[in-house]
């Protein structure tokens, strides 16, 4: 029987945070050895669990997935064609990754979060060269059927009572049809739904909330906000902030009585903001070798981890590192 690989869980998701929130923070200062995310201990401690992620393996799993949703549809008396969903994937190579970590890079870009109308108009443009294989067949379909088909394919909508007050929901890949099916047996169980973990898990998800704390860290935004407020941000306290600051604003351009968005003039206001103070916390987290000395953290808090829960994660790597019997 096939292996069951679980999502990936908090320490792959706890580098992403990791990364979005130092940006591009340079080099470490006086020729220090640079961290990486892959040398975070949790993450090689649970590798047999989550694997290692990168291009290959993603592009070979899409194209399993969307072979064994054209299964399951053709099981239900629909056609699917099987999507290259390689070409919807962006990855950067190391040279590109390199690129964004330069001062050059954030001056252009900022964090990345702003989009004028040119840069969202190249976006669609993009969008518009795709073309879905089963469009053709779905057009050919008649009106309920159209709509069976896509609950075939990705389940009943949820409902009402089912949504958030933010409009999000609980997926559940039983009742996400032939697209959940799929996902599902590529993946394999998720251990961070078993009840057996439950305490160990919500352990990890706390670990990552507990880095800030950590008194490295407190003396470290202590010491970048200070740097900040040399720049003229006085009110930041820490790097998220900064980044958070910009996205607020840009979420209020759609809410209450802008649901009709900003305008142009807005866009590129924000995004001249959003890049004065990208620049600001590039040159701050650069000085104080902000990555480095987060990462430092980072792992002296997880292999504290391994060590207090040694039992637990050993018992969590022997039920999802073995195949069904």
């Amino acid at each position: 029987m096939s292996v069951r690989r679980p999502v990936l869980g908090f320490t792959a998701l706890a580098a992403v945070a990791v990364l979005a929130l130092a940006g591009c923070a340079g080099g470490p200062a006086g020729g220090a050895e640079k961290l990486s995310y892959e040398d975070s201990p949790l993450t090689k401690y649970l590798e047999p669990i989550n694997g290692s992620w990168d291009e290959e393996r993603m592009i070979a799993e899409q194209k399993k997935a969307e072979e064994l949703k054209a299964e399951c549809m053709a099981e239900e008396g629909f056609e699917y064609t099987p999507v290259d969903q390689s070409q919807n994937m962006g990855f950067m190579d190391e040279d590109e990754m390199a690129e964004r970590d330069t001062e050059e890079w954030v001056a252009a870009n900022g964090w990345g979060f702003v989009q004028t109308q040119e840069e969202m108009d190249a976006q669609q443009e993009e969008a518009e060269e795709f073309v879905d294989p089963n469009q053709p067949y779905i057009e050919s379909l008649s009106p309920t059927e159209q709509e069976a088909y896509y609950a075939t394919l990705y389940g009943a909508p949820p409902a009402e009572e089912e949504m958030n007050e933010d409009g999000s929901y609980e997926w559940n890949w039983e009742t996400a049809g032939c697209d959940g099916a799929a996902q599902h047996e590529i993946q394999g169980e998720n251990y961070w739904e078993d009840e057996e973990f439950t305490d160990l898990t919500e352990a990890m998800g706390a670990l990552w909330e507990g880095l800030a704390k950590q008194p490295d860290m407190l003396a470290l935004d202590e010491k970048w906000s200070a740097c900040m407020a040399d720049a003229e941000y006085p009110d930041l306290k820490t790097r998220s902030d900064a980044q958070t600051s910009i996205m607020d604003e840009q979420n209020a351009f759609y809410e209450g009585e802008n649901a009709e968005g900003p305008s142009e003039e807005q866009l590129a206001e924000l995004k001249q903001k959003e890049i004065d103070i990208a620049v600001a916390d590039f040159r701050c987290a650069k000085k104080l070798d902000y990555q480095n000395t987060q990462l430092k953290a980072q792992f002296v808090l997880e292999e504290q981890f391994i060590e207090d829960n040694k039992s637990e994660l050993d018992a969590l790597l022997a039920a999802y590192s073995k195949g069904d019997e």
